[in-house]
């Protein structure tokens, strides 16, 4: 199954070290620019190779974004169809997270 939730319940749940796996899925430039503390990168373009090094656990509670929420709600389809279960797209991606003013990390 898929959810969704905007930034405000993503920041409450990393805040609170809940145990969750969170997936960027942007690409590397824009990992570069801003990202989320705690977030893992795992750029779309490279998803189905590499999604299985980051995520064993097929019933983990597993968050993902990207800048806006359309890559995201593709990486999850594509989980779903391999079997994953807690799966949640993040509304809006970063650009909702910094609309918020929530902090980022920037890689110059």
């Amino acid at each position: 199954m898929i959810k969704e939730c905007d930034v405000h319940v993503l920041k409450e749940k990393i805040e609170a070290k809940e145990n969750i796996q969170f997936i960027d899925c942007r690409e590397q430039q824009e990992w570069n620019e801003s990202h989320i503390d705690g977030a893992t990168l795992v750029p779309l373009s490279e998803f189905q190779e590499k999604f299985e090094t980051v995520l064993k656990d097929k019933n983990a509670q597993i968050f993902i974004q990207c800048r806006s929420g359309a890559r995201s709600m593709k990486a999850c389809m594509f989980l779903l169809s391999k079997g994953f279960t807690d799966l949640t797209n993040v509304e809006g991606g970063i650009m909702s997270w910094m609309q918020a003013g929530f902090p980022v990390i920037t890689e110059k």
